[in-house]
């Protein structure tokens, strides 16, 4: 009887053990998440600032400068249920507005353009790079909580369900050359 009571407790134990690993594992997975989507953010951000003081600096002609402008601005004021969508308009402002070699070539020869269309290139390079650390993050937490354990167990307690960030983020091809 004694053996029995002592074999069960080891169980238990081991079961505990088990439980508690994969519950830290589940919390170390949430942190990577903040820390990525905090990254992320910082990237995005940085993608919207130059674009603005690119569109502010009087390189671009004036149609191309309101477009961007505007694009860059609602991606720095916006809520976040339309981030997403904001993000990706401003992709694609910037691919028509950059789009052509043209373009990017007055924007080189302007002053300070050169520093401008490099610090653009990086933030456009950096953007899908931390999307993509964001997102590997959601998918392995996601995947670990589909696990029945976890959901038995509740051991995500009140977390709430992570979410992929999805957007445009390919760069204008004349960016894109420049970045690599």
């Amino acid at each position: 009887m004694t053996e029995t009571l002592i074999w069960i407790a080891v169980a238990l134990c081991a079961i505990g053990l088990y439980l508690s690993w994969t519950a830290g594992r589940l919390d170390r997975l949430h942190a990577r998440i903040d820390a990525a989507r905090a990254a992320l953010d910082a990237q995005l951000l940085r993608r919207a600032s130059i674009a603005q003081e690119l569109a502010t600096s009087g390189i671009l002609d004036p149609a191309a400068s309101i477009v961007l402008y505007q694009a860059a601005h609602a991606a720095r004021q916006a809520e976040e249920e339309q981030r997403e969508v904001a993000e990706s308009e401003l992709s694609q402002a910037l691919r028509a507005v950059l789009g052509e070699p043209e373009q990017m070539r007055a924007v080189r020869e302007a002053p300070g353009g050169e520093e401008a269309a490099g610090e653009l290139a990086a933030a456009v390079r950096r953007v899908p790079m931390a999307r993509r650390f964001h997102n590997d993050a959601v998918r392995a937490a996601r995947a670990l909580r589909r696990h029945r354990k976890v959901r038995w167990f509740r051991l995500a307690g009140h977390a709430p369900f992570p979410m992929a960030f999805e957007m445009d983020d390919e760069p204008p091809v004349a960016l894109a050359d420049r970045a690599t």
